[in-house]
């Protein structure tokens, strides 16, 4: 069944390892070898660290799975790695909703809420692509969000659900077809897309969920002729240089979640079991009302499954046909990569200290809503187990990590076989100097410290503990004539990129946010970072907190961190030590190797905003369209809406397709808003 296209990861980079990329490769491949399950990768930020991954990945010829704690840095390393790799399987798997509203209950209220889904088309078809690479290619290189832990149905089910033809075999037509509609594929005449099959004449079109392109099964009688590979939109035939390729066709699934049509009878007999079972100690309980709510339901489901195939909720009784016991943890990604490879693959964890506490809590949050919907006979206690891993499950199931982060976690390192460093740059810019303050005079200190940094024409970012203090000091600072501008969780994702381009293009001089640690803050023009309140201890004030706030003074050389505190805390001391001691390594670097530190000063960006809803509206006359937010939907007559609804859907899954998916609930958001 598995046919390898490729086997060699070759990268086609024309860089090499410089500064301590060759040392942190060579550790990390040898503790691979000597079959560590864990290691380290501590890089500080610009020291290389996604060029270091590509590196182990070419040398070690391992598959791959990066598991990133959100779907913009996954978006953002799949296109460093589809660079690095571009001959090679480079996948991403993330969850494919753009819009998703999970099924969930109220009590207080009364109030149930179905569960509501816009699920991605693209996304859609790169998860696919994602495990039909795995299951035929080794050459395969995977990066996901912590989406990757979650129920997907059993490697086994989906590699078994195949149609595989051979040029010269004898077969009937409506074999083909009816295999293809037990692989989840919809025949459709006139609309050909993913997913679908057509019959022409003596021709069968077929276009793989997980493709860009379509085949064209052609015969001579009851005997297949030959296969073309095709495009889909202008039936142009696509010339295959792997000729022998094309004297063999598997198609894969259509959905990841498949149920063998055979096994439904005996299925069907456990579920009703169950439903007996439950619905009666409902009744025990005096939930009379959720017994019958759990029968109706349940009897619901199942005669849709019997008809159609499917119901909205499928996945919740998915422990029954995967043949899974009460409590078993749910087939992920994870078991693709040990299915395909066993334990010859390689995970790397990004981020690590964000990324582990993600995947550690994402069972306990899914359990509650569940638990609610069990309770008051919404769901069978099956739908318990549609669930994300939890945490020991998944790591029991990999055998090769790498925790990536410019300041991990005691687990990580406690866990680890290595921690290897990688704390030089290659611009030779060293860490900050820190300077400690007394907190009682800080306002006033600050005041005096910003005043300097105007007249050398320099920025500065200030830290404070709530966004209420970070609003009513900008206010302040701007009744001084300091012009001042505030950052926190309330502002919009997309506003959040225009500020820090305003900051950096010298439309204001000084930043106060709450927690800049998740912004990715590259700006080298800020020179100053002031620490206001550092001896309230938390997670603000943590040593991991307060060595990623010092990093965003780390892009220029004359990067400096103000300290105030009362005190020297142990954050604080531990904080200071590891910057001092990152600074002094780097010092030590340049001058063994004659570097001299230079400020890189990357281009500013046009506002994300103002740049894509130009994109979007290009064709209206009116400018007020240009800004999502001015349009009114009280002003447009039904056939504008109409008309302005089928644009902007459009533009929505063009943006998705460009992996700018906060743009695209922007304007998801905005068709709700005219909808209703």
């Amino acid at each position: 069944m598995v046919f390898f296209l490729k086997n060699e990861i070759d990268s086609k980079s024309d860089f090499q390892p410089t500064g301590d990329q060759p040392q942190a490769i060579k550790k990390l491949v040898e503790g691979i070898n000597k079959k560590y399950k864990n290691q380290v990768l501590l890089g500080v930020t610009g020291s290389g660290k996604t060029f270091t991954m590509a590196n182990i990945i070419e040398k070690t010829q391992l598959p791959t799975l990066i598991i990133s704690h959100n779907k913009t840095l996954a978006g953002q390393l799949y296109q460093e790695f589809r660079d690095f790799f571009p001959e090679n399987a480079v996948s991403y798997f993330v969850s494919y909703y753009d819009f998703y509203q999970p099924e969930a209950y109220i009590p207080t209220t009364d109030t149930y809420i179905e569960k509501e889904a816009q699920i991605n088309e693209l996304i859609d078809k790169l998860r696919l692509q994602t495990t039909t690479n795995i299951l035929t290619r080794k050459d395969v290189i995977v990066v996901a969000s912590v989406s990757c832990i979650y129920n997907i149905g059993s490697p086994l089910e989906y590699g078994r659900f195949v149609l595989e033809l051979e040029a010269g075999q004898m077969i009937d037509q409506k074999n083909i077809l009816k295999r293809l509609v037990e692989l989840q594929y919809q025949r459709s005449e006139f609309d050909f897309k993913r997913g679908t099959f057509r019959l022409r004449g003596g021709m069968i079109d077929i276009y793989p969920a997980y493709e860009d392109f379509g085949y064209r099964i052609e015969f001579d009688g009851l005997k297949i002729k030959k296969f073309k590979k095709f495009n889909p939109l202008t039936g142009e035939e696509v010339k295959n240089k792997e000729i022998d390729f094309l004297k063999k066709l598997i198609i894969y699934p259509a959905k990841h979640f498949m149920m063998d049509p055979y096994i439904f009878e005996k299925v069907e007999k456990k579920i009703r079991e169950d439903l007996k079972k439950e619905s009666e100690e409902l009744k025990k309980q005096n939930k009379l009302v959720e017994a019958q709510r759990l029968i109706q339901r349940v009897n619901y489901d199942l005669e849709m499954i019997k008809e159609v195939g499917y119901v909205n909720g499928i996945e919740n009784y998915s422990r029954y046909f995967d043949g899974r016991n009460i409590g078993d943890p749910p087939y992920s990604l994870i078991d693709y990569f040990n299915e395909a490879y066993g334990d010859d693959w390689l995970l790397f964890i990004d981020e690590s200290h964000i990324t582990i506490p993600q995947l550690n809590g994402m069972y306990n949050g899914d359990y509650s809503r569940k638990k609610t919907l069990v309770d008051f006979g919404f769901r069978l206690k099956a739908a318990f187990d549609n669930r994300p891993l939890k945490f020991d499950e998944f790591y029991q199931k990999v055998k090769k990590v790498i925790y990536v982060s410019a300041t991990p976690d005691d687990w990580e390192i406690k866990h680890s076989q290595q921690t290897v460093e990688q704390l030089i740059r290659p611009t030779g810019i060293v860490d900050p100097e820190v300077i400690i303050k007394e907190a009682k005079n800080e306002i006033s200190d600050l005041i005096k410290e910003i005043e300097n940094q105007v007249k050398k024409k320099e920025k500065t970012i200030v830290t404070a503990l709530t966004k209420k203090i970070a609003e009513d000091l900008s206010l302040f600072l701007k009744e001084k004539g300091i012009k001042a501008s505030y950052l926190h969780s309330d502002i919009e994702t997309l506003e959040r990129s225009d500020i820090l381009d305003s900051l950096r293009k010298g439309d204001f001089d000084v930043l106060i946010g709450v927690n800049l640690l998740r912004e990715g803050l590259d700006l080298p023009e800020v020179t100053l970072v002031a620490i206001l309140d550092a001896h309230q201890e938390g997670f603000l004030r943590s040593k991991t907190s307060l060595i990623q706030t010092m990093g965003r003074a780390a892009r220029n050389i004359n990067g400096r961190v103000i300290i105030y505190t009362d005190k020297i805390t142990k954050s604080i001391k531990a904080a200071i030590d590891e910057i001092k001691r990152r600074r002094e390594y780097q010092l030590a670097y340049n001058k063994k190797h004659h570097i001299t530190p230079k400020t890189v000063y990357k281009p500013i960006r046009e506002k994300i905003i103002e740049k894509e809803e130009k994109n979007i509206f290009s064709d209206f006359q009116k400018k007020d369209f240009y800004d999502l937010e001015k349009i009114k939907k009280e002003a447009l007559t039904p056939y504008d809406k109409k008309r302005l609804i089928k644009k902007l859907e459009l533009e929505m899954k063009r943006q998705a397709e460009n992996l700018n998916f906060e743009l695209a609930i922007k304007i998801r958001d905005k068709i709700k808003e005219i909808k209703n």
